[in-house]
């Protein structure tokens, strides 16, 4: 039997839904605490295949720092100015730069014991978007790539969504570039380049050029396949004409929102961005991200820090009340989070600098574990250069946490898929937090 590409990646409906794990288990497979979780998931509703699930990452770029965030330890020598109070879960603190967020931290998930090898902004933030470390053989997939490829779908708005970008998007890698992510800035403004310019008539004939005589003359000569298979440029072309006409396309206006709501997110580029990234889940999208600077704090990192989670607050705890309240949070999966966290020793010009070695990441939704905290920084750390981790309990390295990513959303994470060379990877090389995904 032939089988198609389509047929060949396993699907997440036919080869990894939690029923499936479930009744490998029946049949004398081993099943495991992670298949009970997704079993347990799949009897509320998880897994409707008529509800796709999806990802927001809320991408704080620059290295947010953990002890001003989601893991503070007031009252020792490192901890800084920055006092903690309590949230709706139970046992449950974080920083007071956050008081909005400790009221709906009952919907969410904190894993405190990142670590990553990588130090370096750049080669940071490839890790954590994508799972393994830079390779100069190849470029890996962001999660939004996995998921869209993994899981195909259709929609007239673009998939995989990247809101005020910032200097690393999110890309398609390996994939090609039709999962790189669609970009737009502020959603206070219109998208760009999606209304036509000149009178109807006028329009339709040049689509008609472009169609039957610019494209026709551009294919003369050249490869076969060549549009298919390297510049995709009448795939992009029809995409963009079927948005252009969509209805879809009002998801992105933030301005149809009533001013009691675009008030909630917080009247910044960032809080809007939230707010459009709800609704474009809603209409389609699959993974949004939204990227919030501000977090780089090697001088000043108590200010620089707070002054990021003002904006960071209040639009992360709205969103999390809307996806709950339109029945959006148990099929969209929020994470949040940077490249690396801050040192627990403050500097000589009163900051912060590059740490890897136990960070904090907010999940929430998708089936994950809500009131939990897995993992734990050591409030007296031992700081000892040759063994960083020893001051970490619980370790997540970057590979565990998107393989707990990828297991909330469906996607079989330790299956093979091939390169364009025929190279086979591993979609993650990480293990899930079995405690997260019950």
């Amino acid at each position: 039997m032939n089988l198609t590409a389509s047929d060949r990646l396993c699907s997440r409906q036919a080869h990894f839904s939690r029923r499936t794990l479930l009744g490998a288990g029946a049949s004398g497979m081993f099943l495991s605490q992670l298949a009970h979780a997704l079993a347990k998931a799949d009897e509320l509703g998880v897994t409707d295949p008529s509800r796709p699930l999806s990802v927001i990452l809320l991408w704080l770029e620059g290295g947010p720092s953990q002890l001003e965030t989601f893991d503070p330890h007031p009252g020792t020598s490192i901890g800084g100015d920055t006092k903690a109070i309590k949230t709706s879960a139970s046992g449950i603190q974080i920083a007071d730069t956050l008081p909005q967020l400790a009221e709906q931290m009952h919907l969410a998930s904190l894993v405190r014991s990142v670590t990553g090898k990588e130090g370096d902004h750049q080669r940071a933030v490839y890790n954590v978007k994508t799972g393994f470390r830079p390779d100069p053989t190849l470029i890996h997939p962001s999660i939004g790539a996995v998921l869209c490829e993994s899981d195909p779908g259709d929609s007239d708005i673009p998939r995989h969504i990247s809101i005020l970008p910032g200097g690393a998007p999110a890309r398609g890698g390996y994939l090609g570039g039709a999962y790189d992510a669609f970009k737009i800035g502020d959603p206070a403004g219109p998208v760009p380049d999606v209304r036509r310019s000149v009178q109807q008539d006028r329009y339709d004939k040049r689509i008609d050029d472009l169609y039957n005589v610019v494209e026709k003359e551009f294919r003369r000569g050249r490869i076969a396949e060549l549009e298919k298979k390297r510049t995709l440029h009448v795939t992009a072309t029809d995409a963009a004409l079927r948005m252009m006409s969509s209805e879809q396309l009002s998801a992105f206006d933030v301005s149809e929102e009533s001013q009691t709501t675009l008030a909630a997110f917080g009247d910044t580029p960032f809080g809007r961005g939230c707010l459009a990234a709800s609704r474009l889940i809603e209409a389609g999208a699959r993974c949004v991200e939204v990227t919030l600077s501000g977090w780089d704090s090697h001088i000043n990192n108590h200010s620089l820090q707070s002054s990021a989670c003002e904006t960071l607050d209040p639009a992360i705890a709205s969103l999390l009340i809307r996806l709950r309240d339109r029945d959006l949070l148990e099929n969209t999966l929020v994470v949040c989070g940077g490249e690396f966290g801050r040192t627990p020793t403050i500097n000589p010009t009163g900051g912060r600098d590059h740490w890897p070695h136990g960070f904090s990441t907010l999940l929430a939704g998708c089936g994950i574990r809500r009131g939990h905290v897995f993992g734990e920084t050591s409030p007296t750390p031992k700081l000892d250069s040759k063994n960083p981790t020893q001051d970490v309990a619980d370790v997540t390295t970057v590979a565990d946490l998107h393989a707990t990513i990828l297991a909330a959303l469906g996607v079989p994470f330790a299956e093979e898929v091939y390169t364009p060379i025929g190279r086979p990877l591993k979609r993650s090389e990480g293990t899930p937090i079995r405690s997260l995904l019950s």
